[in-house]
């Protein structure tokens, strides 16, 4: 048991202190912090530029009553905007604002209809803010001079306007209501990405970890003194600390960032990324589906990793596995909307797929506690049937060398692991 923990704490370790792996965590947790604190940047840089956005206003209409309305409108959408009705020739607003002395001029009239339109003029368009401000306040110029028209009073028009309210009202007892569907649904959103990831980086990680031992020819040293069952499981385990490592780091600085911004935000408060009121079961749920996922692909990934002598052989000899990841990512973010389609059910049960779509259906719906059962039963099963068919194709494929990069290589590997 000793040499066990001497692989685990060695595969463990020695990422550990890579710089690659040190690099990666730092750029990775400066980038959740930095999108986290997203806002704060925005208004600080915000806050630095104090210069008012100048636009000058001709009204181009009989009564030149248009430019108090839009004013009035444009001053509620946008506080640093200063508009001032024209008193230049349209030839002097030009040059003003080629000369870069004010934003832009705008020409207020009226259509066929007796509708107010505008033409906005700048120096160049590619500032859209601006223009979208403006449109937006000619909009609302152009609505109520249209219920003037019509006769209506703007309570009448908020009324007609005002979205319609729709409740939804589960009639199973153990459903869940929308509120706890949200904030499931972000749990599920989460630990999908993280199993994502995990499976994809890591289980790569354990796959070129054995093909570098093999290259250096240090495996038939370590074969000869300790087990292959071992030897991989100390891997696996070593590279999984290593994962909750890092994916520790980065949901506790993401977490305590987006709570210290909880007032600029609203991911925390009754938003999509709130777990106060999930059940305790759910979260339970998330360890369990995260620690079989993650060892199913890494007992896949390890004795396909035996099978390759050269690194460059690993990606080309994994990728099939990460197909199945990807499909069963791509699955999972379907059913997120959808989490009682039949093919959602099915594959539930489908030990590669399982480890999302089963905690999926878990987070979202209301699944009888057998199906929960059997589809952990099956997975454990399949764990174990590919933790005893992986030791011995382990066995055999680290002894195997040249070039080799076909799944015809496992029946060879098989024969080896007899023969020894």
């Amino acid at each position: 048991m000793n040499k066990f923990w001497i692989i685990f704490w060695h595969t463990y370790l020695s990422k550990l202190k890579t710089k690659s792996f040190l690099i990666t965590t730092g750029i990775t947790l400066l980038l959740i912090f930095g999108l986290t604190n997203l806002q704060n940047v925005i208004e600080f840089f915000n806050n630095g530029d104090k210069e008012a956005t100048k636009v000058a206003v001709i009204d181009q209409t009989g009564d030149k009553s248009l430019y108090p309305v839009f004013e009035q409108n444009a001053s509620a959408l946008d506080e640093k905007l200063q508009l001032k009705r024209a008193e230049k020739s349209e030839e002097q607003l030009k040059k003003d604002v080629l000369d870069e002395k004010m934003e832009g001029y705008l020409i207020l009239s009226l259509d066929q209809n007796g509708l107010p339109q505008g033409s906005f003029f700048a120096r160049s368009i590619a500032n859209s803010s601006v223009s979208e401000t403006m449109e937006q306040a000619l909009q609302q110029t152009k609505i109520a001079a249209g219920t003037a028209n019509l006769g209506l009073k703007s309570e009448q028009l908020n009324q007609l306007f005002a979205p319609s309210e729709l409740k939804k009202t589960a009639l199973l007892e153990n459903a869940k209501s929308e509120e706890e569907l949200d904030q499931a649904r972000g749990l599920v959103y989460v630990l999908l990405f993280i199993i994502y990831f995990s499976v994809i980086l890591y289980a790569s990680m354990i796959a070129m970890e054995v093909a570098v031992e093999k290259s250096s020819r240090v495996m038939e040293i370590l074969i000869s003194s300790v087990s292959p069952i071992k030897q991989m499981f100390a891997k696996l385990l070593g590279i999984g600390l290593l994962s909750i490592t890092q994916f520790g780091l980065i949901i506790l600085v993401g977490y305590s960032s987006m709570k210290g911004n909880m007032e600029n935000a609203d991911l925390m408060g009754d938003g999509f990324f709130n777990f106060s009121e999930v059940p305790v079961a759910t979260l339970i749920y998330a360890i369990v589906f995260f620690i079989l996922g993650y060892f199913i692909f890494a007992t896949l990934a390890a004795f396909l990793g035996s099978l390759v002598s050269r690194i460059e052989d690993v990606q080309q000899m994994i990728s099939p596995m990460t197909y199945i990841i990807v499909g069963a990512f791509i699955i999972a973010m379907f059913g997120l909307g959808n989490p009682e389609a039949s093919f959602i059910t099915v594959t539930s049960f489908i030990p590669l797929f399982s480890p999302m779509i089963m905690f999926l259906r878990v987070g979202m719906l209301s699944v009888p506690a057998w199906e929960i059962g059997l589809s952990i039963g099956i997975l454990v099963i399949t764990i174990i049937a590919l933790a005893v068919l992986g030791a011995k194709v382990y066995k055999g494929g680290v002894l195997m060398y040249g070039k080799s990069s076909s799944f015809k290589d496992v029946k060879k590997a098989l024969q080896m692991s007899k023969d020894q």
